[in-house]
């Protein structure tokens, strides 16, 4: 007759105790993979490794030409998704064909919807511009398809190349989302927004502690509560028209009450909450052809679906109601003028 007390399973402060353990330490590995950090817990974005540039310039080898560059994005993907709403506000879709990736959630890299160039993923498409390539493989990728090369994959210096840099064949070549009487206040924008919003809601979703998460949470906040109040006076970031600056602000507040408001832990407010914050997002939103570069269940299914270690079940929500993008903004009462 076997023991009762050998029969007896294990007490469940154990079993919680264990499986505690080994999802944190699995957890960690993982983590650090996805998102590196420094010794405090703080996530550290790598640098982009591609940072050439179009040009007419004597020797330059990328000049431009319509029908000769792509653009290789992912339609969740804030960073690539300003490339795609800059693109779109200067007409240049006849001009720079657009090729879309996907996550694959078992291989952790991009996929190509369609093969490329004779390449599956996206970091075959990296060993083909440059052999032995050991780097991240990230998008967007500015592909210059005559030469087989990676012009750039920074999204802010690729938003650049595209406002200034083919308006021989825009649609709307007069406008200028980088005027030089503003351009002192699009870099102090940038300057703060980059570090506190674009890639602060990264900063708080992949803060490995609790002390890195809150000094990245109040500094999203913060931030977030002086764009608002600038707003109350200005149409947008640098008063009478749209620029660069709003580009990369749009991006992140649009996937901001979908995603980063649950998934990244930025939970103090969302973006709905503010007043001239909410209606400069619909403002954005309903500029010509802006809305069409947004894709929704893309970034659902691309965060919530792919970002295992945050979201182990995978499952990917039915909601936020983001029909209120739709409604009325009525922020051209304020000093400003529409694209």
């Amino acid at each position: 007759m076997a023991n009762p007390k050998k029969s007896k399973s294990l007490p469940s402060k154990y079993i919680v105790k264990l499986g505690k353990f080994v999802w944190t330490t699995m957890w960690q590995v993982m983590m650090s993979k996805l998102a590196p950090s420094n010794p405090t817990g703080e996530y550290i974005r790598p640098q982009s490794a591609f940072r050439n540039s179009i040009g007419e310039e004597e020797g330059n080898p990328h000049p431009p030409k319509a029908g000769r560059y792509r653009l290789y994005v992912g339609l969740g993907c804030p960073w690539a998704h300003r490339t795609l709403v800059t693109r779109a506000l200067k007409g240049l879709e006849d001009a720079i064909a657009i090729s879309i990736v996907s996550p694959s959630t078992d291989e952790g890299i991009w996929i190509f919807d369609h093969p490329e160039e004779g390449c599956r993923t996206l970091p075959e498409l990296y060993e083909l511009a440059q052999p032995g390539y050991t780097g991240r493989c990230t998008v967007p990728v500015l592909w210059d398809s005559k030469k087989k090369a990676i012009v750039n994959n920074e999204s802010s210096e690729i938003i650049v190349m595209l406002n200034a840099n083919f308006n021989a064949f825009a649609k709307h070549p007069t406008l200028d989302l980088s005027p030089p009487k503003w351009q002192t206040q699009i870099d102090r924008w940038n300057d703060k927004i980059y570090p506190a919003v674009n890639n602060g809601v990264y900063r708080c979703g992949f803060a490995q502690t609790q002390e890195a998460y809150t000094k990245a949470c109040n500094e999203l906040f913060v931030t977030l509560d002086e764009i608002d109040a600038a707003l109350a006076t200005n149409r947008y970031l640098c008063g009478d028209s749209v620029t660069l600056a709003d580009v990369r602000l749009f991006t992140t507040l649009f996937r901001f009450d979908v995603v980063y408001y649950g998934l990244f832990k930025c939970n103090r407010r969302r973006i709905r909450d503010y007043e001239y914050l909410s209606a400069y997002l619909r403002d954005l939103y309903q500029l010509p052809g802006v809305a069409e570069t947004c894709d929704l269940d893309s970034v659902k299914r691309d965060y919530y679906g792919n970002l295992f270690p945050l979201n182990p079940g995978g499952i990917i929500p039915l909601g936020p109601d983001m029909t209120n993008l739709l409604e009325p903004h009525h922020r051209e009462q304020l000093r400003g003028e529409k694209v």
